[in-house]
């Protein structure tokens, strides 16, 4: 039964998704140009706490646990595995009053209703990953920039999804200029659980009541002196709070 409710229930979920994709757009298009970053900002939230909502329709929830509370007033090196496009929303959402921006691939930048206006214009960074001397730069930048502005970044150093919710070796050149441009940051690792079983099908059927759970363990202090050692540990944590 739960099979069969799931064809039906992912169409009603695609077209409450896309549907706010397609709204959002404009609304952003508004609130950018218009009234500039803070309402463009307010209204990305709003599209991702109604993404959410969508991921309701299906039975799914998402679980936040923080071993310890986040810091306050400080930007935020989040590093985290992937599993699939799901993680984002709730990232977005919880984590608002953080203003955290996007490592993301260039790709993305266009061809998507409101996700990629939002990358090009809401403070994310787009590298192309063929051009490694211009990734590196435009990170450095962008590190730079969100220091100035006490804004916070997400990072996905595996660089891919994982489709069965292994994790993969980090891509370390971007973390590592993170790490140097924001050297007053914390660095939280976040362990994302059962996000990569939407995938699992290519998005289709969506499974039901499949609740996603976010584990932000304890912050790491920036230690300029021993990056790769803090990249192992962020690597061993993340890992360890898995539950495949």
């Amino acid at each position: 039964m739960k099979t069969i409710l799931s064809y039906p229930l992912s169409l009603i979920f695609y077209l409450c998704f896309g549907s706010s994709l397609v709204l959002f757009h404009p609304l952003q298009w508004i609130a950018h140009n218009l009234f500039g970053y803070g309402a463009h900002k307010k209204t990305v939230d709003l599209l991702n706490f109604f993404i959410l909502r969508c991921l309701n329709l299906i039975g799914s929830r998402s679980r936040l646990k923080f071993t310890t509370p986040l810091p306050e007033n400080h930007s935020i090196i989040f590093v985290s595995n992937h599993q699939s496009t799901f993680d984002i929303p709730p990232l977005i959402w919880h984590l608002r009053k953080y203003h955290v921006k996007f490592v993301s691939k260039i790709e993305l930048g266009k061809g998507i209703p409101s996700v990629s206006f939002n990358l090009r214009h809401g403070g994310s960074v787009l590298i192309d990953r063929k051009k490694p001397k211009e990734a590196i730069d435009k990170l450095e930048a962008f590190g730079k920039r969100l220091t100035e502005k006490n804004h916070s970044v997400i990072i996905f150093p595996e660089g891919t999804r994982s489709k069965d919710g292994q994790m993969r070796a980090f891509h370390r050149s971007g973390l590592l200029t993170l790490l140097k441009t924001m050297p007053n940051a914390y660095i939280v690792p976040i362990s994302i659980n059962n996000s990569w079983k939407f995938s699992a099908q290519n998005y289709f059927p969506m499974p039901l009541r499949n609740d996603l759970s976010f584990t932000f363990h304890d912050p790491f202090h920036n230690d300029q002196n021993k990056k790769e050692a803090l990249i192992d540990s962020l690597e061993t944590v993340i890992k360890k709070g898995l539950n495949i």
